[in-house]
């Protein structure tokens, strides 16, 4: 039985007695007598805060904290998020970030995420561009539910806000260094400082590898790992006492060997009747590739090594200057460029035989975008204070995309391709603006909203080689089609916030959300998809409570919220001559309601323990079946994909002195879920049943010379699990490994200077 409104509201209020569920929204910060916690400051709301006087709800994760973790990419950190899921994929072209079970899974160039990433201001207007490595992190910041009032241009399920570090006051630097089990290691430093009294300047860079934990039997070769690098630099000039311009630049590289999936079965489980239909063609071909399906499979064997290699950079320039009577006028003025080639073996095979096609696909992705943010921030303390401004992005996709096919047919082996060459623009400018109506020192009013407008173009043309082709899998007639609409939109949000102590506030807020109109611009694109889908809007509905307690030795941060979501953007699956491709549709009206609690417990002054516990009901309410379709359309009141209902994450820290200069630092963390259906089709057998990872580590720290050494072990219970299953391309079964898919080890170290 799905629970009403009213028990989530219950589950809410009760989980404020729920001391041991404590989350990474207090990043785990304290005061330097190590004794009570610490503010935590964020920029939730464009401008520096105290995160316990912002009313969103918001996980934080430190920098440092992630990095001492092995934690270096989004994929890692949604793993102790328990708001966030995250959708991996042989590309990144391909990967998703979801939010309070709510994402957008397609690659057309002609849609927006709707979870937003915003690195240092700048908004990703691709998903691709935030799921590749990063580092010299200060914090990431998750803003759950809609955030379309300040920032833009895409936030109808939320923000992943990531601040870097910025140069210090003091010349330094640092080297961490780190080496696991399966041969994978990671090499990053730094320098930071002043170069003189009006300019700091900070530069960093890393490479890290991995050779996998997936066997090629093809060529005996290891797949699933990847070879990142990357730099980061930042130069500060205080030009006057009143001006301070910001230039950053960054450029990461990555290479990734990400199988197109591991063979579970050759066999299909239908939904909703869970039937069985066996494919005997298949199953030959998979046993005579030497590889046993299996939800233990480590094994591949195929021809054509898929592989992903990303180029990504962008630079932007931040000017704050500080006006008369306290204002602050901002603006950022960013370019950035993603470049992404992919080669996929798209059968997951070495050979073709009788009813098995054998194909590869080759894509290749130019993208660049251009945006432009001014605001202006008012003093604070004010009967009305407010942030506003003016937003414009540009961003222009270009791709190609091939697949060629080769079939043992009756007269003979016969070869086909099809090549499309796509792309998109996207112009979209916006004035936006929030201001909170302080009726007293304790009471205000919370009032936002944007006014946007996109003007959205395509073209898309594919040539299919030989015209005669009888039916290639997985390819479409040739086709051709261009086009363009402009839309405006709005999102919105109201409030009040009350401030029941100085430590302790609650609010409630109404917000309203808005993903532009999109294309579904792919290699499949046919007559059927040319038409315009709608745009995604959202209406949420948050309360929550913040506050600190007992001396600031106890903080409690509680949301409940109810968000419903109109002409959802998702990925259905359809079949292009016997071969599975998946189409991006209006998925019709999806819900998502519940419950998030964070709590940190400073208990002594060497042991921290820190929890959080997420409960989201995120099911589809009505999906637009056509006419005479079969019953397996009929999925309304079934779960979203990547959307369970339960997770947690637990952390103690227990840090102490051993001798004069050396602390002994004990780490250990615990993440569960409950059960994840991964495909919007319901099919049963891409269920993740639910399942824990525990991970722990050992630490030696010397404050006084700089350094730390930590022994660290992932997954210590050996727990196997999915993070992703799908059906194959040609049918069954297949799933994707994760990197502690098995218990392995390894060793942090660090050194500044």
């Amino acid at each position: 039985m799905k629970p009403s409104t009213h028990h989530i509201l219950m589950l809410g209020a009760s989980a404020l007695a729920l001391a041991g569920f404590v989350g990474n929204a207090a990043a785990a910060a304290v005061d330097t007598d190590n004794s009570t916690i610490a503010e935590v400051i964020v920029t939730a709301q464009k401008r520096s805060e105290n995160l316990q006087k912002v009313p969103i709800a918001v996980a934080v994760v430190g920098g440092d904290q992630a990095a001492a973790q092995n934690l270096n990419d989004l994929q890692d950190i949604s793993s102790g998020v328990p708001s966030v899921d995250f959708r991996t994929s042989a590309s990144n072209k391909d990967r998703t970030i979801f939010v309070r079970g709510v994402g957008t899974i397609s690659t057309s160039p002609g849609v927006e995420p709707s979870v937003s990433t915003v690195i240092d201001g700048v908004v990703m207007a691709r998903a691709g561009q935030s799921t590749v490595d990063f580092s010299d992190v200060d914090h990431v910041e998750v803003l759950e539910g809609p955030q379309g009032t300040l920032f833009g241009k895409n936030a109808t399920a939320g923000v992943i806000n990531i601040v870097t570090k910025a140069p210090s006051n003091t010349l330094g630097g640092h080297l961490d260094a780190g080496y696991y089990t399966g041969n994978e290691f990671r090499v990053a430093g730094g320098v930071s400082g002043p170069i003189n009294e009006h300019l700091r300047a900070s530069l960093s860079a890393f490479t890290s590898g991995f050779e996998g934990n997936v066997t090629n039997l093809y060529d005996h070769k290891k797949v699933n790992g990847y070879r990142h690098s990357g730099a980061r630099g930042k130069l500060v000039a205080e030009v006057t006492d009143k001006l301070t311009v910001t230039v950053s630049a960054d450029y990461t590289a990555s290479r990734d060997t990400t199988p197109n999936g591991v063979w579970v079965s050759s066999s299909k489980v239908a939904y909703p009747t869970g039937a069985v239909t066996a494919n005997a063609a298949l199953a030959t071909a998979i046993s005579g590739a030497g590889i046993a399906p299996s939800l233990q499979n480590h094994y591949v064997n195929t021809n054509l090594t898929s592989r992903a290699i990303d180029a990504n950079s962008g630079a932007s320039v931040q000017t704050d200057y500080d006006l008369s009577g306290g204002f602050k006028l901002t603006t950022i003025t960013a370019i950035r460029s993603w470049r992404n080639v992919q080669y996929q073996d798209f059968d997951a095979l070495s050979a073709p035989a009788t009813g098995i096609v054998q194909a590869g696909d080759t894509g290749h992705l130019r993208f660049s975008q251009t945006s432009e943010e001014v605001r202006v921030a008012s003093p604070k303390g004010q009967f009305i204070d407010y942030v506003a401004g003016l937003f414009y992005m540009d961003e222009v996709d270009h791709e190609t995309y091939e697949r060629d096919d080769l079939q043992i047919l009756t007269a003979g082996p016969f070869a086909s391709s099809g090549l499309a060459a796509y792309g998109s623009e996207d112009v979209n400018g916006a004035v936006f603006g929030e201001a909170n109506v302080n009726f007293t020192n304790k009471l205000r009013l919370i009032v936002g909203g944007r006014v946007l407008h996109d003007r959205l173009t395509y073209y898309h043309n594919r040539v299919d080689t030989p015209t005669s082709n009888p039916g290639s899998p997985g390819i479409g007639a040739n086709y051709g089609s261009n086009g363009g609409l402009g839309k405006q939109g709005w999102t919105g949000r109201i409030g009040l916030q009350y401030d029941v102590t100085d430590r302790v506030n609650v609010y409630g807020t109404v917000s309203r959300g808005y993903m532009g109109p999109a294309y579904n611009v792919f290699f499949n694109m046919g007559v059927n998809n040319i038409g315009p889908l709608n745009p995604e809007t959202s209406n949420s509905y948050e309360v929550g409570m913040k506050g600190q307690f007992f001396d600031r030795r106890l903080q409690a941060d509680i949301a409940a919220f109810i968000t419903d979501f109109d002409n959802y953007q998702a990925n259905f699956t359809q079949l292009i001559n016997g071969a599975q491709v998946t189409n991006l549709i209006n998925a019709g009206s999806v819900t998502s309601r519940g419950v998030s609690g964070d709590v940190i417990a400073k208990v002594t002054k060497e042991l921290t323990l820190n929890a959080n516990i997420a409960y989201d009901d995120a099911h589809i309410v009505n999906f637009p079946c056509p006419a005479n379709a079969a019953i397996s359309c009929n999925i309304n009141g079934q779960p979203l994909p990547f959307a369970p209902e339960w997770k947690m994450h637990y952390q103690a820290d227990y840090r102490r002195p051993v001798t004069a200069k050396l602390d002994l630092d004990l780490e250990t963390d615990y993440n569960w879920q409950s059960k994840t259906q991964y495909q919007l089709t319901q099919t049963p057998n891409t269920i993740q049943p639910s399942y824990g990872l525990w991970n722990a580590s050992l630490g030696l720290i010397d404050g006084q010379g700089g350094w730390s050494a930590h022994l660290v072990v992932k997954n210590i219970t050996d727990q196997q699990y999915s993070p992703y299953l799908a059906g194959g391309n040609i049918g069954g079964l297949v799933r994707w490994v994760a990197r502690d898919d098995r218990r392995y080890f390894g060793v942090n170290l660090h050194r500044d200077f």
